[in-house]
């Protein structure tokens, strides 16, 4: 009961704005076809929590270049023999397993950070656990941009995942030197205790308190946290005599950590795929090993053989299975964006031959969720797989019904007060970027233009009526890729370009007429069909669209997925609704408008 307090308590201290936006009602179907699912059976007190990290911070010498794993071995697969291959040199100190959709990004680049407080606010992942495992580093620098910028994130009406740290997996002299730290700059100071996560009414660290001492500030610690120590085994489970410990990671089948008054587990793992294989009886190894549990592996199926068998997710699939067996209050994600790895020689202990690529290593034997770039329209299927099964395990809420059909006015705003559902919007999420990457590789972005924080929908027996609201006064009509209307008429990802039909104002439009495009051949090919009318008044646009035009009859109970989106800058690429401009909602996600049938 403590628990469940105290979530409701969290709930209780989120900003009003933060309640506005709820991605389920929002549908979205991934390139392999797979409808992200709404589940009625609802478990708010259920918590999902996803491993992040920080560590991407560090200066890279002059004259290194980017690595990119996964390139190298497409290229010259004879560089897996070869440990000095000339593809492995000026490398950074690291090397990236893939390159993230956001491209080579330092942990501290805040324009990413506010994208990534989005995609995981839309998932609804209630808590992101830092990884400060390795000696004593906590990060400073990457942590504080990323808690800046969530606390704004946060204020603009993003429910934000809450924040924890994984420390290292004992207690030794670095795991106590790291406690107190954090301690003393962050916690003790209560700076942004509204991003604080806490469990059992307290805030949440995953360290052993065993070696704290009697000091006074060392009981201050002991009083202050509730602790769940970091185990770091892939198959033996919790340690007996630990009952107060976590997980990260396991192979599948998971075992369950602590246990609740009615039986439950606390804690399950959930992870994309494993870093150990049979020659190591299944505990942790490096990832190039053959036969590493990778992305395209299960236990009951084996590796899926298909050269692209590890877009299908079937290590996580199983996973997500075992925890939904088990019904624990939580599961532990590993991971959001780990993305880098060392490259260690046999004198280093580890047992790959020529060199061990450990916790990440190509498109398969990998275990980030965030989107890639190389994957193509198929660069979020990991993330849209995620969202569905955190949605299973949640529960979903009811898709709200809309108003009564309603005629309205050219330019009269105000009937627009009494339409229903009000399909909110973050906002302030247009700002751009100008940062630098790895290697000094450099980052600009000034895509960000109209900021879209509400959109609403009415019909009558004529026409259907579109409203859309952004946070200052819209831009020229006449603009380049100017609030774009994009309608999946029929809700088939099958017709249509990426599953929507029309598209509305992809030509500027011409005084207060819109124009309105038919997609041919489900390509981004778009064929004139009609026209509607529009008016814009400071920050407020509408347009009215026969229902002709779109092929929805007067007697017919409207059922459409639709989007807006401002200042696209790739046309045809769906991966563009994550990087560029403005979309509402976001990503691949669509709102729906569904009258009772």
């Amino acid at each position: 009961m403590r628990y469940v307090a105290s979530f409701f308590l969290c709930l209780l201290l989120l900003p009003i704005s933060a309640q506005q936006v709820n991605s389920d009602y929002w549908a979205a179907t991934d390139a392999l076809g797979r409808r992200v699912g709404t589940y009625s059976e609802q478990h708010p007190e259920r918590q999902v929590i996803l491993f992040y990290w920080t560590w991407n911070e560090r200066h890279d010498p002059p004259g290194t270049e980017v690595k990119n794993i996964s390139e190298i071995v497409r290229r010259y697969p004879e560089a897996m023999q070869d440990a000095d291959h000339q593809a492995w040199k000026n490398h950074p100190g690291y090397f990236w397993w893939e390159e993230p959709l956001l491209g080579y990004y330092k942990s501290y680049d805040r324009w990413v950070l506010r994208k990534h407080a989005e995609l995981l606010a839309d998932a609804k992942v209630d808590a992101v656990f830092f990884d400060c495992t390795n000696g004593s580093f906590t990060w400073d620098t990457s942590t504080d941009s990323l808690l800046e910028v969530w606390d704004q994130a946060q204020r603009d009406g993003v429910k934000v995942p809450r924040i924890g740290f994984l420390l290292p997996f004992g207690y030794s002299d670095a795991s106590l030197q790291s406690l107190r730290h954090l301690y003393d700059r962050l916690y003790s100071k209560g700076l942004y205790q509204n991003l604080w996560y806490y469990w059992e009414g307290k805030p949440c660290i995953m360290a052993y308190p065993d070696n704290l001492t009697d000091s006074p500030t060392d009981r201050a610690i002991r009083d202050f946290f509730i602790f769940r120590p970091g185990q770091p085994d892939y198959v033996n489970g919790p340690d007996p005599n630990r009952l107060d410990q976590w997980g990260w990671l396991e192979n599948y089948p998971q075992h369950g950590y602590g246990h609740t008054a009615d039986g439950r587990p606390e804690l399950v793992t959930v992870g994309v795929a494993q870093n150990a294989c049979p020659a190591t009886g299944g505990h942790c190894s490096a990832f190039n090993l053959p036969g590493s549990y990778a992305r395209s592996f299960s236990v009951r199926m084996g590796f899926d053989p298909r050269p692209e068998g590890y877009l299908y997710g079937w290590n996580f699939d199983e996973q997500w299975s075992r925890a939904y067996e088990l019904d624990p209050q939580a599961v532990f994600v590993t991971g959001w964006n780990e993305w880098i790895a060392g490259q260690w020689l046999p004198s280093s202990g580890w047992t790959g031959e020529p060199f061990s690529f450990v916790d990440e290593f190509d498109w398969d034997r990998s275990r980030d969720l965030e989107p890639v770039r190389a994957w193509g329209d198929r660069g979020d299927v990991y993330y849209m797989q995620f969202v569905d099964r955190v949605r299973q395990f949640k529960g979903t809420d009811t898709q709200p019904a809309p108003s009564a059909p309603c005629r309205i006015r050219m330019g009269d705003w105000k009937t627009w007060e009494d339409v229903s559902p009000v399909y909110a919007s973050y906002r302030g999420n247009t700002k751009h970027r100008h940062s630098q990457g790895c290697c000094g590789t450099p980052y600009v972005n000034t895509s960000g233009r109209n900021d879209i924080v509400e959109a609403r929908v009415a019909r009558d027996d004529e026409y259907v009526f579109f409203y859309v609201r952004t946070d200052s006064a819209l831009t020229a009509a006449s603009d380049t890729h100017w609030m774009m209307l994009f309608i999946d008429s029929d809700r088939d990802k099958q017709t249509g370009w990426q599953g929507y039909d029309y598209v509305v104002n992809y030509r500027s439009p011409q005084g207060r007429k819109v124009f309105v495009s038919r997609s041919r051949q489900n390509k981004w090919l778009w064929d004139d069909c009609g026209v509607g009318q529009m008016r814009v008044d400071d920050n407020q646009l509408m347009i009215r669209l026969p229902r002709t035009v779109l092929g929805l009859k007067a007697d017919t109970a409207l059922d459409f997925e639709f989007k807006w989106s401002d200042n696209m800058q790739d046309e045809g690429n769906i991966m563009d609704f994550y990087v560029n401009g403005d979309v509402a909602p976001g990503g691949r996600f669509n709102y729906v408008f569904c009258e009772e049938k």
